[in-house]
C-alpha cells in the first residue's frame, strides 16, 4: 500500500433485524455475491488500496461469503450489538498501525453508493491527516465520510451506541461533496 493512502472501512457488523438477517448478507444487493463483498469492491475500485470489512453478527457466515482478495481485510468485532460506534472503533483500531492519512468510512446497506461516489469524494476532498469530508445527496449529508487520521482519537471517544462520527461532523467544519447525480445515498431500509 502506498504511504499516506486512504484506507476504506465498511461497517457491516449489524444484525439487520428488519431485513431478516445481517445486512452484510441480506438486502437488495444479495444475490450477486454478498453485499459486504460488493460494497468492499466498490470502495476499493473507487480508490482505497486497502479495505477493512468490520463484521459481527453471524460472523462465520459473513466471513464465508467473502472471497479472498489481497486488498481486503476482515475484522470481527465481538461488541457489535452495542451499535455502529463499536464497529467504527474496531475499524479504526485495525488500521491504526498502517501508514495511512485518512479513513473513508461507509455502510454496507447503501445499495447505490458505489465506486464513483468514493472516487468523487477522494478526488474532491483535500487529502491529509486533518481532512473531514462527507458525501451529500441533494444537499443532505450522508455516507461515505472521510476522516483524517488526526480526528481518529476524537471519533473513538464519540463513537458510542448507534452513533459513529455524527457528533464530530455536527460541530466541526467539514467539506460536503455533492454526489446526488451519482446516487441517492438511501439505506436499504428506505431505498426503493
Amino acid at each position: 500500500m502506498t504511504s499516506g493512502a486512504v484506507v476504506g472501512i465498511v461497517l457491516a457488523a449489524g444484525a439487520g433485524r428488519r431485513m431478516g438477517g445481517p445486512k452484510a448478507l441480506h438486502g437488495p444487493l444479495a444475490g450477486a455475491g454478498s453485499p459486504v463483498q460488493q460494497v468492499a469492491g466498490w470502495v476499493h475500485d473507487g480508490g482505497c488500496p486497502l479495505v477493512v470489512a468490520v463484521i459481527g453478527a453471524q460472523a462465520g457466515e459473513v466471513r464465508a461469503s467473502l472471497a479472498p482478495r489481497p486488498w481486503l481485510r476482515v475484522v470481527e468485532t465481538t461488541d457489535w450489538a452495542e451499535g455502529m460506534g463499536a464497529s467504527l472503533r474496531a475499524g479504526l483500531r485495525e488500521v491504526a498501525a498502517e501508514d495511512v492519512t485518512a479513513a473513508l468510512v461507509t455502510l454496507v446497506d447503501l445499495p447505490d453508493v458505489r465506486g464513483d461516489v468514493v472516487a468523487r469524494l477522494l478526488a474532491t476532498a483535500p487529502l491529509g491527516e486533518d481532512v473531514l469530508a462527507r458525501a451529500a445527496y441533494g444537499g443532505v449529508p450522508g455516507h461515505p465520510v472521510l476522516i483524517g487520521r488526526s480526528w481518529w482519537p476524537q471519533v473513538e471517544e464519540l463513537a458510542r451506541g448507534d452513533r459513529g462520527a455524527r457528533a464530530l461532523f455536527a460541530v466541526e467544519r467539514h467539506l460536503l461533496v455533492e454526489c446526488g447525480d451519482l446516487a441517492t445515498g438511501q439505506d436499504a431500509d428506505t431505498a426503493g
